[in-house]
């Protein structure tokens, strides 16, 4: 005999979960969360090099997330408003630890010569012995010091396009900047990546 059987979400699409969040169905919000926590988590992961820190900002973005759901005017805009939330806390964060520059930019500045965040954040990632790990990983752990490097500006927008998978117009309205600046900035992370990469994949 089963009572008060809980719905299973697992196959909604992503706009309705969002539609029956904003009805105040708890099972729905529960999926959200479930799947894009991980995502929220890869974000943090690369923004920030704090391990201790990474776990604290991604319950703080999903915790906004689910008290805010409801003033979510366009269900199908919910990644970009998640990630806006996720950009938000990021923010929060480097003026709250009050992070001293500490790198020399990859350019003056940008086409429109505007920044969102004007600090330069050098965040140092750990690394592993190269006798204790695989090529792979080895690569895995360049990959993730040289985008920790990145100014955080410029960071953001490389994290929102390739691992996020938000587009331009996306990443510009989120960042609060115009697309050439976002493409720019992009462009120029891609480029710093490359150069730290090029004995790997020459």
């Amino acid at each position: 005999m089963y009572l008060f059987k809980k719905k299973d979400y697992r196959n909604y699409p992503l706009e309705e979960l969002v539609e029956l969040a904003q009805k105040n169905s708890t099972e729905a919000l529960e999926e959200l969360i479930k799947r894009n926590q991980n995502s929220v988590y890869a974000s943090f992961y690369y923004l920030s090099s704090e391990c201790q820190d990474i776990l604290d900002l991604t319950q703080e973005a999903l915790l906004k997330m689910a008290k805010n759901i409801k003033s979510l005017k366009e269900p199908k805009k919910f990644k970009s408003w998640l990630n806006q939330i996720v950009t938000n806390v990021f923010y929060d964060y480097i003026r709250k630890t009050n992070r001293v520059p500490k790198t020399v930019p990859i350019d003056k500045s940008d086409d429109d010569g505007s920044e969102v965040c004007p600090k330069i954040i050098d965040l140092p990632c750990k690394s592993k012995n190269p006798e204790e790990t695989t090529l792979g990983d080895e690569l895995s752990d360049v990959i993730e010091n040289s985008i920790h490097k990145l100014p955080d500006a410029f960071r953001l927008a490389i994290v929102l396009r390739e691992f996020q998978g938000l587009s331009y117009e996306e990443i510009a309205e989120i960042t609060k900047t115009n697309v050439g600046t976002v493409k720019s900035r992009i462009a120029r992370a891609r480029s710093r990546l490359q150069e730290d990469l090029k004995s790997y994949i020459a």
